[in-house]
C-alpha cells in the first residue's frame, strides 16, 4: 500500500483545484464605519445544470485518526464545495488530478486554524475529515435538480499520514 505525505495547505499548492479560504493575504478593505474588515471574494463558487443555486449546510464531522485509509474519492460535477471551519481544529483535505483512467494519486494537506478550502467542480477529493476533535463547518454548495455525485474507488487503497 503506498503512503501519501501529508503537506501543509497553501494557496499556491492548492491552486490546480480550488481556492484556500483564510484571511492571511486576502483582498480586504474597512467596512462599517472602520470596525469591521471585509476579507473580499475569497472563493468561486460554481453552479451548473438545472434549477441551480448556491446553498448553505453546517456539518458537525467527528474526528479521523491518522493514518488513514483511503479507499475512495468523489467529485461534483455540477458544483463546487466550500467547507469552512466553524472550529480551530485542523481538517485533511485529499484531493486528485484528473487523467484519462479517472482520478491519479492522491494528494493530501493538513489546515491550519481558520484556514477552508473550496474544491473546484468536479474535481475529485476525499470525504470531509476532521482531525483532533468534533468539527463544526459551513458548507456552500449546489442544490437543485441532477446527480451531483460521483464516486471512485481506488483498485489499491492509499495511507495517508
Amino acid at each position: 500500500m503506498k503512503t501519501i505525505d501529508i503537506q501543509p495547505l497553501t494557496r499556491e499548492a492548492f491552486a490546480p483545484f480550488g481556492d484556500v479560504i483564510e484571511t492571511d493575504g486576502a483582498p480586504s478593505f474597512p467596512i462599517n464605519a472602520g470596525k469591521c474588515t471585509r476579507y473580499h471574494d475569497l472563493a468561486k463558487v460554481e453552479t451548473t445544470g438545472e434549477k441551480a443555486r448556491a446553498m448553505i449546510s453546517l456539518l458537525r464531522g467527528e474526528p479521523y485518526p491518522l493514518p488513514l485509509k483511503l479507499k475512495m474519492v468523489e467529485r461534483h460535477p455540477l458544483g463546487s464545495q466550500a467547507f469552512i471551519p466553524l472550529s480551530e481544529h485542523p481538517f485533511l483535505v485529499v484531493v486528485a488530478s484528473e487523467t484519462e483512467n479517472g482520478p491519479g494519486e492522491p494528494i493530501a494537506f493538513r489546515t491550519a486554524p481558520g484556514q477552508g478550502v473550496n474544491i473546484g467542480r468536479n474535481v475529485w477529493h476525499g470525504i470531509l475529515t476532521p482531525l483532533d476533535g468534533i468539527s463544526d463547518f459551513a458548507v456552500v454548495d449546489r442544490g437543485g435538480e441532477g446527480v451531483n455525485l460521483e464516486e471512485h474507488f481506488y483498485a489499491e487503497p492509499f495511507m495517508v499520514g
